[in-house]
């Protein structure tokens, strides 16, 4: 299991030093590798994203992006839904605030030990990707413990006996969106149901006692580069919903039309706007639901990388530099183990990230643009591979051990998507500033604890 622990400072300062609200003052607080995340701009990313929606829409967090409590309590404070994956992902979203009839469970290999547990802890809503999750759902659905239920259900919540438990049905699209990077629909994929065979087998996905479909989650691919594309996802799954209510006989209560929202990865850039978003949605809204403004299906959309990726910066620090048959190294205290381990995989594109270098040697620099005295570097990390780099070499102005690097952009998908067990290193601490909290300072770290053998352990 992951667990939290207080990470001790550096060298400890004096009780009425300000916190640490820069990289360098992190860095000398508390040493490095470090992640910084700052959570006036995860509030400051939330606003931006409720601009570019239609007005009411629901918004779910992503806890896969980063489930820090602080981080992801920030955005249930703000009315954020959180959509989670994995029983892990279920324990930080109610240690962050969020409640658990506003959980929605998702993922394509629900297993039945996961299932009864997010229903035990009160969940009620479940994506659901195949006639399997229905029939797991339908016979765990009375199992829950009624005083665990009725303890976690707010006023007029349906959970514990007798309660709805309600199904959002992803949906494969029969085509992909043109534009789309990493597509999650439309393709050959293990992620929902194909579109046609709904329409072909209706009856298959009919209601099952307290399991009722409510809705359609819609997913069509990550991280999309413009405002036309993300138009395009929408406008391609709003067209199925009408089919879909047709072929299922129902009037749907909720529509997850997805994410997607791009924005800049271990990389400078600032998080794009999206002025033309909102008139675009609600004109497609308006053609294909038009009862939506009129107490029609709930409009929902989620989004992780979009809320909290600008929020973090990855800082760390030069230990050494060398040379080998005319290639400069820059050997730095962090590495794919805490940054980029899943670029590897495609989950995130090719890691290359634009550096800043905070201390030593001059004015601090990003990529090519640092000046003359620039000259190709690779960057590379502590592990006992020679896959341990930051992509390809860099222009980086000349380093010496004890400079100070960050990486910017990386509140999303950093530390979650990296390889934090291997070799044993600690993972890095977690600052939090902002809000007007002090500083927090965090480590997660890997525990083993003893597991009581079953008869019967089931897979199913």
């Amino acid at each position: 299991m992951t667990a939290r622990v207080p990470a001790p400072a550096a060298s400890t300062p004096p009780a009425t030093a300000p916190a640490a609200t820069t990289p360098e003052e992190a860095a000398t607080a508390y040493g490095t590798p470090l992640y910084l995340y700052d959570l006036d701009v995860v509030a400051a990313a939330h606003a931006d994203l409720v601009a570019a929606l239609p007005e009411g829409a629901v918004i779910h967090y992503s806890l896969k992006a980063n489930p820090h409590t602080e981080v992801a309590g920030t955005l249930a404070a703000l009315g954020c839904r959180a959509e989670v994956s994995s029983t892990g992902e279920l324990d930080a979203a109610l240690a962050a605030g969020f409640h658990p009839a506003d959980v929605t469970y998702s993922g394509p290999a629900k297993t039945a030990a996961e299932i009864a547990t997010a229903l035990r802890a009160g969940v009620t809503r479940f994506s659901v990707e195949s006639v399997r999750d229905l029939e797991v759902l339908e016979e765990l659905a009375d199992l829950a413990d009624p005083a665990e239920s009725a303890e976690s259900a707010g006023p007029g919540d349906p959970a514990g006996p007798g309660g709805v438990i309600e199904c959002l049905l992803r949906i494969n699209a029969d085509r992909p969106v043109p534009g789309m990077g990493l597509a999650m629909a439309g393709v050959s994929t293990k992620f929902g149901v194909d579109f046609a065979r709904v329409l072909a087998t209706p009856e298959a996905f009919r209601d099952r006692g307290r399991v009722r479909i409510t809705g359609l989650h819609l997913y069509m691919g990550t991280n999309l580069p413009t405002e036309d594309v993300l138009l395009g996802q929408f406008e391609a799954g709003l067209a199925m919903c009408g089919e879909l209510a047709a072929a299922l006989g129902r009037d749907f209560a909720e529509l997850d039309l997805g994410g997607g929202f791009g924005t800049p990865y271990a990389g400078p850039g600032e998080r794009p706007a999206y002025p033309g978003l909102r008139a675009g949605l609600e004109k497609l809204l308006d053609l294909h639901v038009p009862t939506w403004r009129t107490g029609g299906p709930a409009v929902s959309f989620e989004s992780g990388r979009y809320l909290v990726g600008s929020c973090g910066t990855l800082v760390t620090t030069v230990v050494d530099v060398k040379e080998s048959k005319g290639q400069r190294y820059a050997l730095v205290d962090s590495g794919i183990h805490h940054l980029g381990g899943l670029a590897g995989l495609r989950r995130l594109p090719p890691l290359r990230p634009g550096l800043l270098r905070l201390s030593g040697g001059g004015d601090p620099a990003v990529g090519r643009e640092a000046g003359p005295d620039a000259g190709p570097v690779t960057v590379a990390g502590p592990l006992c591979t020679p896959l341990d780099q930051w992509g390809s070499s860099s222009d980086l102005p000349p380093l010496r051990a004890g400079d100070l690097l960050a990486v910017p952009n990386t509140g999303a998908y950093g530390l979650t998507a990296s390889l934090v067990g291997f070799l044993g290193y600690p993972a890095p601490v977690e600052v939090v500033t902002g809000s007007g909290r002090p500083t927090t300072a965090t480590r997660a770290v890997l525990t083993r604890v003893p597991v009581e053998r079953t008869p019967h352990h089931d897979h199913a």
